[in-house]
């Protein structure tokens, strides 16, 4: 039923589905594409999800839910509270809870039959490639740039397929990437990976996590069940991959568009895994600089207000971020203001000048723009306002 250009299937079936199987995936065993074989091709399936979060979350229940036979859950963190807004596998008992261990506990739920493998660790070049050589396919739904390319290049070096996807916002991003990849029916070439998408990361602070950004909780549904059926196409052989196509989602627009992506062969054949936080930068050498010798603590800052010093305080978030919480007396003048200096006039050259943002990096990019244009005198919080509510007034909330 499949194809052309499907690929052929990732997994050999299992021996049988017992009795209990069938009646459970019968509405896949009706599907002619799917059926027996393709069931039995689930029920052998090892997949490797990393992250248990925004993209995790409906990615683990709906392959629980699908019959893949083993998952394995890379996943270091705890529940928090602002993560139930979009992450549905954990609850609010979970708060507190390692996430895998949260994680597990509803695909059981959901199904008692999948072996869920938990990796709490974080994903390293030390522990990446020998990890991926034990499952056939790996998800990743991470928001960083430097696990991203990790995950990719220890794909490449383990011969692995795997399925990417990206949220923010209110629009999301999806491919597969496989540099091994069989050839086609005409012996055209599909290998290809993520550098080929994105030769380098973009500079620091360039991109907003969902943190500093923000994300839409359903889009992570929209994206994630995108990733499953990836998932289950490339284990059971059947339809067109998305391996050579970026699908774009735009939850505003409710459009999705694809772009394609061919080899680049510009791009290096990875043959070892390198300083992925090197190589993204979480700041930029400026920011880190200019941070170096010009950071205050938020309670240096509570100190400076309760002994009335003369200084002048800004925020450099955005003005939703300021509504939420604020320290009393910033003046808001958002990031790139600064950056483009249409804002250097508003800040005060006789006066000492205190930076913050949420947590301290794009306040140091700030920081960086007003040393160069001549503010000699300028600092900033480490920790941002985070670090102002935990350690000076817990009433305030945080986001």
């Amino acid at each position: 039923m499949s194809s052309n250009s499907s690929l052929p299937p990732l997994v050999e079936p299992a021996a049988e589905l017992s009795r209990d199987e069938v009646a459970r995936y019968s509405r896949h065993l009706i599907i002619p594409d799917v059926g027996m074989d393709g069931q039995k091709r689930l029920k052998n399936a090892k997949v490797l999800v990393i992250g248990a979060g925004g993209l995790g979350s409906p990615a683990l229940l709906y392959l629980a839910a699908a019959g893949v036979g083993t998952l394995g859950i890379v996943e270091f963190d705890e529940v928090d509270t602002s993560n139930l807004q979009r992450q549905i596998i954990h609850g609010e008992p979970d708060v507190g809870r390692p996430k895998a261990e949260s994680a597990r506990d509803s695909i059981h739920n959901v199904n008692s039959d999948v072996q869920v493998n938990l990796h709490q660790f974080r994903l390293e070049p030390e522990n990446a490639v020998e990890l991926f050589r034990e499952y056939d396919l790996i998800l990743d739904g991470t928001d960083n740039f430097a696990t991203r390319y990790l995950v990719n290049d220890a794909a490449v070096l383990a011969g692995k397929p795997y399925v990417w996807g990206s949220i923010y916002r209110f629009e999301g991003q999806v491919s597969v990437f496989w540099e091994d990849a069989p050839d086609g029916p005409n012996g055209e070439k599909r290998g290809l990976n993520y550098r080929d998408l994105y030769p380098e990361a973009p500079p620091p602070g360039m991109v907003p996590s969902c943190a500093e950004g923000g994300v839409l909780g359903v889009l992570c549904a929209s994206i994630g069940s995108v990733m499953v059926t990836e998932a289950i196409k490339l284990i059971t052989g059947i339809g067109e991959p998305l391996l050579g196509r970026l699908v774009i989602y735009d939850a505003l627009e409710t459009t999705w568009r694809q772009v394609k992506i061919r080899k680049d062969p510009e791009t290096p054949k990875i043959t070892e895994l390198i300083d992925y936080d090197a190589f993204c930068g979480t700041v930029s050498d400026d920011a880190q600089t200019a941070a170096a010798g010009s950071t205050i603590t938020a309670l240096e800052l509570k100190e400076m207000i309760d002994a009335g010093k003369d200084f002048q305080l800004i925020d450099v978030r955005e003005q939703h971020e300021y509504e939420i919480v604020n320290i009393p007396g910033a003046t808001l003048i958002p990031k790139d203001r600064i950056l483009s200096g249409e804002a250097l006039s508003e800040i005060s050259q006789d006066k000492p000048v205190v930076l913050h943002c949420k947590s301290g990096g794009r306040s140091a990019e700030a920081l960086a723009a007003l040393h160069k244009a001549g503010f000699r005198d300028a600092v900033h919080v480490g920790g941002g306002v985070l670090a102002w509510v935990k350690l000076v007034d817990p009433s305030q909330p945080i986001y």
